[in-house]
């Protein structure tokens, strides 16, 4: 409430008629009975229009109005008064408390301004405050009076505003300024006016804002709004923003030149307004805005964002004739960590890798979280192939050293695809596609290195997406076929195992080798089922011939990296086995040397539990992955499969056989079993008998071939390569 103006009460007003309007009916009976209880004469006026019609037959010396009123509102009322009643006062009774609605009411003639919900005490001693008031102006000089009281009531809205509320002279510098200022940005309204409001603005928005004010166009109907940082006093506080209203004065209508209450430095003022806080607002709208273009992990820019400053990039690149980089980056052996220790410590591990990468890329790199484990990196104006090479290198050496995620000390590598703008692509998808293409070829290699994308990797997209619808269908249609590769003794030609090995019979392309569809199977995560259906297939067909008679003949299965990694892999594999009742004795996988590297404690573990159960272990392709000999006996292997490779450099006088020496050397050495891939001529068969290597497989005892074929050879003691 305002102060009174008067120190003595006053009793005029039991007499005194008063109308009271309010479109609540609940809360005009109660205004009304309040009032009567003081001994007031009270006529009730539901909504605008009731007043309005009372007024033109009553007279009344006060009347209490509401604002927010249908059709007719408090200041239609107020209007309507003035030119019937212009001796009636007005008292605003409202729950209106805008800035803009209590001056305007005031600048309406209203002699007080009351919130709702009120205080009775507090309305009834302000009616009867007003009341008195207007005696004594009916008594005195009524405008001056008038003047008065609503100057003390302006002084009191301003000084109450949640807002800061200034007025400048001609020159910018303060002439008034309310005490908000103190506890929005920590100034007393004395030490600010009389200097310049740039002396507040922050040092990025002053030359903003010393121009705001010079605008030819600025009026009361076009005040100038603008959106600022003001300091905060001392440097222990944050900036903060604002939104500026400023309006021009007419002299006319403010023809003041005093002192200004408040601190006012008593110069013309030229211009008034207003300053709110938005800072919350700006805030508010920074998080929306990096929610929107960044991954709330890890912090990065996510896919949204790398595209956009991608395509700002190829654009650069154009005009300026130079060469970018995009790559694609899936962290190797996520999903275990993720699966095995939980999404809280995936998340942990997320956020190490990301600081790790960070410190590899150049100013003006954009690295992204692209989704789940995968990232991209855009690297804009390099000169040739080399400089990608070196960035992709410091990347897989960053993730080379163990994380440490609570108590457990784990390892993850990283598959980098790479794409250079123009000759992978002149436009963003084609080059973000062919990274990812990139990096799925380095997946099928083993992991946890890089490859430049050509054009010999390309698979048309039509044609990718169409062999993927079909190689789901394949999987519902039952169009897998199982073969089988005969594992030989080079000495009695006996079969002693067979690999079983996957085809597809396509409707339409005809028999498909895995070269054909493995990769699309590992990139659409479509390999794990493919797998399975080969070992349930295996399982029976092997089953039926180890029950009819040849109880010792092996299985051997290729494994995918995929599911050797996956935490219920020995499970999953025992149950298929027992499912099938095939003796586990009698099965053997084969994994590559880079599966066994990529984790060792973790594949060791997996290994050793099936080496318990009967199964055996196999190393593919050995000798072209790691070579690091020292997991061959920490690990239960029994079995070294040379790599074809290897076998095809037997050449009289050639070095190529040397490695198959020492290979089978070796396996002699530890005690383990070793099968010859790829064996296709009579010489290669005697140098691998003359080395002691007694089991081979390869097109010298036939290719794969279908059950069928198998189940009637095995019913024959095979003398050669014409029985298979």
């Amino acid at each position: 409430m305002a102060p009174e103006l008067t120190d003595q009460p006053f009793s005029y007003g039991l007499t005194a008629r008063i109308l009271v309007v309010d479109d609540e009916p609940r809360l005009l009976n109660t205004l009304a009975s309040l009032l009567r209880d003081r001994g007031y004469e009270v006529t009730e006026a539901h909504g605008g229009e009731k007043a309005c019609a009372l007024a033109d037959t009553q007279h009344f010396d006060l009347a209490l109005l509401d604002l927010r009123m249908p059709d007719v509102d408090g200041f239609d009322v107020m209007a309507h008064l003035t030119n019937v009643q212009p001796d009636c006062g007005v008292i605003v009774v409202s729950g209106e408390s805008s800035f803009s609605a209590v001056s305007r009411a005031l600048r309406r003639g209203a002699l007080d301004y009351i919130r709702k919900p009120f205080d009775p005490e507090e309305l009834l001693a302000t009616v009867e405050g007003v009341i008195g008031k207007q005696s004594l102006l009916k008594a005195h000089e009524n405008v001056q009076m008038r003047l008065e009281k609503s100057e003390a009531l302006h002084r009191y809205i301003v000084n109450s505003s949640p807002d800061i509320v200034f007025m400048l002279d001609d020159d910018g510098h303060f002439c008034f300024v309310n005490s908000k200022v103190e506890s929005l940005l920590g100034y007393q309204p004395s030490e600010l006016c009389g200097r310049h409001f740039r002396h507040i603005l922050d040092d990025r928005d002053v030359t903003r804002g010393s121009y705001a004010l010079k605008g030819p166009n600025i009026t009361a109907d076009n005040p100038r709004t603008l959106e600022v940082r003001l300091k905060t006093r001392g440097s222990r506080r944050a900036t903060r923003h604002f939104e500026i209203t400023a309006f021009p004065v007419d002299p006319q209508t403010w023809p003041h030149t005093g002192a200004t209450q408040g601190g006012g430095s008593g110069k013309l003022a030229r211009y008034y307004g207003t300053a709110r806080d938005v800072t919350e607002r700006k805030e508010a709208e920074a998080f929306i805005n990096f929610q929107a273009y960044h991954d709330l992990l890890t912090r990065l820019p996510n896919r949204a964002l790398f595209k956009d400053r991608l395509e700002l990039a190829i654009t650069h690149a154009r005009r300026s004739g130079q060469k970018l980089a995009v790559m694609f980056l899936d962290l190797d052996r996520f999903k275990v960590i993720n699966d095995t220790l939980g999404h809280a410590m995936g998340d942990r591990l997320l956020q190490a890798v990301t600081h790790r990468l960070e410190k590899c890329i150049r100013k003006g790199d954009t690295l992204s979280r692209f989704g789940g484990d995968e990232f991209t990196l855009l690297l804009p104006s390099i000169h040739n192939h080399e400089d990608a090479r070196q960035i992709a290198k410091k990347l897989i050496n960053s993730l080379r050293a163990p994380f440490q995620l609570g108590d457990h000390e784990v390892f993850v590598g990283v598959s980098i695809g790479i794409a250079i703008h123009p000759e992978a692509g002149e436009n963003m998808d084609q080059l973000i596609q062919n990274a990812d293409i990139a990096m799925y070829h380095v997946k099928a290699k083993g992991k946890d290195g890089y490859r430049f994308y050509s054009d010999s990797m390309n698979i048309n997209t039509a044609n990718r997406l169409n062999l993927e619808r079909d190689l789901r269908l394949a999987l519902e249609r039952d169009e897998l076929r199982v073969f089988y590769q005969p594992q030989v003794c080079s000495t009695t030609n006996r079969v002693v195992g067979l690999e079983a090995l996957v085809r597809w019979q396509h409707p339409e392309r005809g028999l498909l080798y895995p070269r054909d569809f493995l990769p699309l199977a590992e990139e659409t995560k479509l390999i794990g089922l493919l797998s399975e259906r080969v070992l349930d297939q295996a399982c029976q067909d092997v089953g039926r011939w180890i029950r009819s008679g040849h109880p010792d003949l092996r299985l051997a299965v290729n494994l995918s990296p995929i599911q050797v990694e996956h935490p219920r892999f020995v499970e999953t594999l025992m149950q298929r086995v027992e499912a099938h009742n095939f003796p586990a004795g009698n099965l053997e996988i084969e994994i590559t040397e880079n599966v066994i590297m990529n984790d060792l404690e973790q594949i060791s573990q997996k290994l050793r539990e099936l080496a318990s159960k009967g199964v055996r272990i196999a190393i593919d392709d050995f000798g072209t992955g790691y070579s690091s000999l020292n997991y061959l006996h920490r690990l239960p292997i029994h079995t070294l499969k040379v790599d074809q490779s290897f076998v095809k450099a037997i050449r009289s006088g050639e070095d190529g056989a040397c490695i198959v020496n020492a290979i089978v050397a070796m396996a002699h050495g530890l005690k383990l079993e070793i099968v010859a891939e790829g064996v296709e001529t009579d010489e290669q068969l005697e140098y691998l008998r003359g080395l002691g290597c007694h089991q081979v497989q390869g097109f010298f005892y036939g290719p794969a071939r279908p059950a069928a074929d198998i189940c009637k050879s095995l019913g024959q003691t095979p003398a050669r390569a014409a029985s298979f």
